[in-house]
């Protein structure tokens, strides 16, 4: 049965009548009565919840069986990460064996004696001698404290000189950037040799390299032990520019901020020449000896 165009707009009329009706009758009610309305709500609210937990239920089941299943997923990754991870620490492991096992063998081939040990006193920085012609500070040990000359000073970062002279209290320390400082040094990773040269500058240079090597911003300069001055591996600097006539290397140790310096004897004094004599008061001259001090008169 088909529905004229003036009965659907009669049904429309009608259907929109009785919502409206309907809709202020719930009003007028709700207004009326609210403990009726909230009891209707609480009892459809009761009767929906069975229904919602039955539901829920299921999905939850479905969340926690996927959480599981990551959960196994990841645990299978790691498990697969760290047998890869304990298969290549092992290998290191046979290499270092290997290595230590090789080592001990060319020890007792060679025969090869243990570095002796070393000595070594900290000191505190009491007066810098810096200036526009000098290059050094006073320490606040000497003699007495088994200071002499030619000891090493180090920071912790590296070299920062040699000591120069040495009194029974006190010992001046000529560091690496002073114009009479000249120190045997390596290029490490080139074996290019060197002449680390102060010029009062904050960075020395390097001088009587080989002319066919080739020294670049970073590379790292250490001692070679050439002379007998100063043992070989010594950390130095970096080579901080390349301009210029020479290249300049930036010392590790901070030189214009010296706190404390350790002393260290490597038994190498004894290399070192007498220093020449020097003028006392009244103009006399005063010979002193490899350790700094003056020699009892004849």
């Amino acid at each position: 049965m088909r529905i004229s165009a003036a009965q659907r707009a009669a049904i429309e009329r009608v259907s929109l009548t009785v919502l409206v009706v309907l809709s202020a009758a719930m009003i007028i009610l709700a207004k009326a009565d609210q403990v009726l309305i909230q009891s209707v709500r609480s009892a459809v609210m009761d009767g929906a919840a069975p229904a919602l937990d039955a539901i829920s239920r299921p999905a939850a089941a479905l969340v926690a069986s996927a959480n599981r299943v990551l959960s196994v997923m990841t645990v299978y990754r790691e498990n697969l990460r760290l047998a890869e991870e304990n298969e290549r620490l092992l290998g290191w492991q046979q290499v270092a064996l290997r290595l230590s096992t090789e080592n001990a063998e060319l020890r007792e081939l060679t025969k090869l004696a243990p570095e002796p040990p070393v000595s070594f006193v900290t000191a505190r920085v009491i007066a810098d001698s810096g200036g526009a012609y000098a290059r050094s500070v006073m320490v606040d040990a000497g003699s007495e404290n088994g200071v002499a000359r030619g000891q090493a000073a180090m920071t912790g970062e590296g070299l920062a000189g040699r000591v120069s002279e040495v009194g029974t209290r006190a010992a001046r320390v000529l560091l690496i950037t002073d114009l009479n400082s000249r120190v045997p040094v390596v290029v490490d990773g080139t074996h290019q040799r060197a002449i680390l040269a102060g010029d009062n500058s904050a960075r020395p240079s390097l001088r009587y390299r080989d002319a066919d090597g080739t020294v670049r911003i970073g590379d790292r300069i250490i001692t070679s032990g050439e002379g007998g001055v100063f043992p070989p591996g010594l950390p130095v600097g970096v080579v901080a520019s390349v301009d210029g006539e020479a290249p300049r290397v930036e010392p590790y140790a901070a030189l214009s901020r010296l706190d404390y310096l350790r002393l260290v004897d490597y038994g190498l004094a004894e290399a070192l020449p007498t220093p020449l004599s020097i003028s006392g008061r009244g103009g006399k001259r005063a010979d002193y000896g490899s350790d700094g001090q003056r020699p009892p008169r004849r």
